[in-house]
């Protein structure tokens, strides 16, 4: 069985949707699945709907905040955050901050590894602050896995790019599409499916 953690920051609720919707993808093909929530850094709102980000904070308090164990523990890994100015939540970056006396010893090294995000406009950063975790997936050592060009779900009208999922929430708490979570659903599938593969090879090696 592969183990999966999905790691996310969410300030009003749409990067949660997409992560859950990840876990219970997982969970349907046999995955071990821990999903885990990045903490707010902040006590007030990181974004203009205060009342959103209250109401989030509150859904979500069940949701265990994430461990360098997580990390540790997975065979593959997801993360998820909304767009802040073209990269990557700063309370995500504050975490992967963390993360150096894990990776430097190489306990993330060919663990695979994706990311998808959540901005408010199309083109607004989504494939940016992929790409800039994707820097710090480099540094780790591990195995980045783009969803690419590879699937029709991808071609739906609200997807769109071969990095990681994407979603346009337009500033709108809620405002995921089916075909976002399509979308989702066969990056943490493909996902699996590579983390799978390798464990198998390593099993041959041996």
């Amino acid at each position: 069985m592969t183990n999966i953690a999905v790691v996310y920051y969410s300030s009003t609720g749409n990067t949660h949707i997409l992560a859950n919707a990840a876990a219970v993808a997982a969970q349907k093909a046999g995955a071990e699945v821990r999903l885990r929530k990045i903490p707010e850094l902040v006590s007030e709102p990181p974004t203009t709907d205060r009342e959103a980000w209250t109401r989030h904070v509150e859904a979500t308090q069940d949701v265990p905040a994430v461990q360098l164990a997580d990390l540790e523990w997975a065979d593959a890994l997801l993360f998820g955050t909304p767009v802040r100015f073209g990269l990557p939540a700063p309370a995500l970056m504050q975490f992967i901050d963390t993360t150096a006396a894990l990776s430097i010893g190489g306990g993330l090294a060919s663990k695979t590894v994706s990311a998808f995000a959540t901005g408010s406009a199309p083109h607004g950063g989504q494939v940016s602050a992929i790409l800039a975790l994707h820097n710090s997936f480099c540094h780790w050592g591990s195995v980045i896995v783009p969803n690419g060009s590879t699937d029709p779900v991808l071609f739906l009208p609200t997807n769109g790019n071969p990095y990681g999922s994407s979603n346009v929430s337009r500033n709108q708490p809620g405002n995921v599409t089916e075909d976002n979570l399509a979308a989702v659903e066969y990056q943490v599938r493909r996902l699996l499916d590579v983390a799978t593969a390798l464990a198998g090879s390593r099993g041959l090696a041996d």
